[in-house]
């Protein structure tokens, strides 16, 4: 079993046959508290926005679009995001590929716990030490963008779960501003986000950080400013 401090990793698994991909999204809960699961690329790509997983475990052959030319469109934007690829196939263009969108693994089908479960602790260990993870406010304040943790002065400040998602939306969007749809979708969900809402959430958070730290931009939404 993985340590507790491990469990944060954010996993997606993006598989068209629903059977694997049934069981493959029940063995990864053992392990994660955060598992996604998308049945084809485009569905992957939504979620990859919406939900940042720190790790995607992804089949090559699907419909619509496959997996590596998936990657090769996030890596647009994001190439911080580890991946795994799965495949039955044994081309070597395919491994070329893979090579080349700088993936955490390339394994051939069928997947065995003793295969995978290791590829799944080291990119646990390279989210929990990345330095990328630390979003410094100031010399002496952080948010740990895998640990969902804020420290102010050298301790710990205890963050809402609607805190939590609004500071890790404005650090991932950094130095762009998180609109207020984006606020709406990542925090809210489903449910209506009211002006007054908006305005508490954010007041609230900004008690707990360095002073001038959330910028309102008139019309558009916020923004957080790092070191």
């Amino acid at each position: 079993m993985l340590e507790e401090k491990y469990k944060k990793l954010k996993v997606l698994y993006v598989e068209d046959q629903e059977l694997i991909r049934v069981n493959a999204i029940s063995y990864l809960k053992r392990f994660f508290s955060e598992v996604y699961e998308a049945k084809d690329a485009f569905e992957a790509i939504n979620l990859i926005e919406k939900e940042h997983p720190h790790l995607v475990i992804t089949d090559i052959k699907m419909p619509k679009l496959n997996g590596l030319d998936m990657i090769r469109q996030v890596r647009k934007e994001d190439k911080k995001t580890q991946f795994i690829v799965l495949t039955a196939f044994t081309d070597k263009e395919y491994l070329l590929d893979a090579i080349d969108l700088g993936l955490v693994k390339y394994l051939s089908k069928p997947i065995r716990h003793e295969t995978i479960f290791p590829l799944l602790l080291q990119c646990a260990k390279n989210c929990l030490e990345a330095d990328s993870n630390k979003k410094f406010f100031d010399k002496k304040s952080y948010f740990n963008l895998f640990e969902s943790k804020l420290v102010v002065d050298e301790e710990e400040i205890k963050l809402t779960k609607s805190e939590i998602k609004l500071l890790e939306l404005l650090c991932r969007k950094y130095p762009n501003i998180a609109s207020y749809d984006e606020l709406q979708d990542y925090i809210w969900f489903d449910e209506y986000m009211s002006e007054n809402a908006v305005r508490l959430l954010v007041r609230d958070l900004r008690k707990k950080l360095p002073k001038n730290s959330i910028k309102n931009i008139s019309k558009l939404g916020y923004k957080i400013e790092i070191l």
